[in-house]
């Protein structure tokens, strides 16, 4: 049987760097793994401009998978970036195997605008800044070097991003799902799972951990990865 191809989109002020402790692992069990880079954040801030959006993300991904001829495609979204993974899903459909959305944005199937988001950060012109603060609302079991590395590549979230929302077709209904929570981030995740801020539509696992789990717990962030998506 054909083993998938992993899409990994990180989230706000991230870029594929996030991912380099993750990779390795997936790689080792014998599957391809393709950390992406959003256009304006991580090693691609210099092309930050007033005039991303959302399209610009979704084509990143779009382009990744297309310039790598893969198909059998799990897409992982952390983050904001639950959102790009669904419209590239509903764009390309017969490439995708499934979506893993890691502590991140879930739609729901509907054909009405969703994921607007961003009001509770401060802007700085077409971006929202990142800060210790953020760390400490929402990971603080990022620490020590860690927390220093995380500092030191993040770069500004694009507004748009943020603000930008998606519209699904009907053939994102048929797209597999599966979720993975961080019990430490600060959302209720008894609520999220009970479904009162949306349906679930596959299996999850909870890791103890804050937003960032590819940083402080990697080796269960893979591992759980490939226990949700392979069959």
């Amino acid at each position: 049987m054909k083993k998938p191809s992993y899409v990994l989109v990180p989230g706000a002020w991230l870029g594929s760097w996030v991912w380099s402790r993750v990779t390795p692992i997936i790689n080792k069990e014998g599957y391809p793994a393709f950390p992406v880079t959003l256009t304006g954040m991580g090693d691609r801030v210099h092309l930050a401009t007033d005039l991303l959006n959302l399209e610009t993300a979704i084509l990143d991904v779009v382009n990744t998978i297309n310039y790598n001829d893969l198909d059998d495609i799990v897409l992982i979204g952390h983050s904001f970036a639950g959102k790009v993974v669904s419209a590239v899903a509903d764009r390309i459909p017969e490439k995708i195997k499934s979506i893993l959305y890691l502590d991140a944005f879930f739609p729901s199937k509907v054909r009405t605008p969703q994921g607007i988001f961003g009001d509770e950060f401060k802007t700085d012109g077409f971006v929202i800044p990142f800060n210790e603060g953020i760390i400490d609302a929402i990971g603080k079991d990022v620490e020590g070097d860690d927390r220093k590395w995380l500092l030191s590549k993040s770069t500004p979230w694009p507004v748009r991003y943020a603000k930008n929302p998606i519209i699904l077709s009907e053939k994102f209904d048929s797209i597999e799902s599966s979720y993975i929570f961080c019990t430490l981030s600060g959302d209720p995740v008894d609520e999220i799972i009970s479904g009162k801020w949306g349906k679930l539509y596959g299996p999850y696992k909870l890791i103890d951990a804050g937003h960032w789990p590819m940083i402080t717990k990697p080796e269960e962030t893979a591992t759980d990865i490939i226990e949700l998506t392979v069959d």
